[in-house]
C-alpha cells in the first residue's frame, strides 16, 4: 500500500501523517508512507485544501485532520477491497 501526506508541512499536515503512522501500525499492514510537499505535486491530484491523504493514488481524505481509528477505517477498506 502507497500513502501519501500531501501538505506544506504544517501543524495539521504533521498531524495527519502522525495518525496515518499509528493508524498503519494498528492494522499492521506494510505500507510505504511519503510526505509531498510540492505545491504543483499536490495540485496534480487535485486537491484544493490540505492536508489530503492519497492512498494507491486515490485521494481519500482533504482538508482536515482525522483520528486514527478514522484513517485505520479508510486504509481498512482498502485492504479487504
Amino acid at each position: 500500500m502507497d500513502i501519501a501526506i500531501l501538505g506544506p508541512g504544517c501543524a495539521n499536515c504533521v498531524n495527519l501523517e502522525r495518525v496515518t503512522r499509528e493508524a498503519v501500525a494498528d492494522l499492521g499492514v506494510t505500507a510505504t508512507v511519503e510526505k509531498v510537499t510540492d505545491y504543483g505535486a499536490i495540485a496534480g491530484y487535485g486537491v484544493m485544501s490540505t492536508p489530503a491523504l492519497v492512498v494507491d493514488g486515490e485521494v481519500v481524505l482533504s482538508g482536515r485532520v482525522p483520528t486514527t481509528a478514522q484513517v485505520a477505517e479508510l486504509l481498512a477498506a482498502r485492504t479487504t477491497a
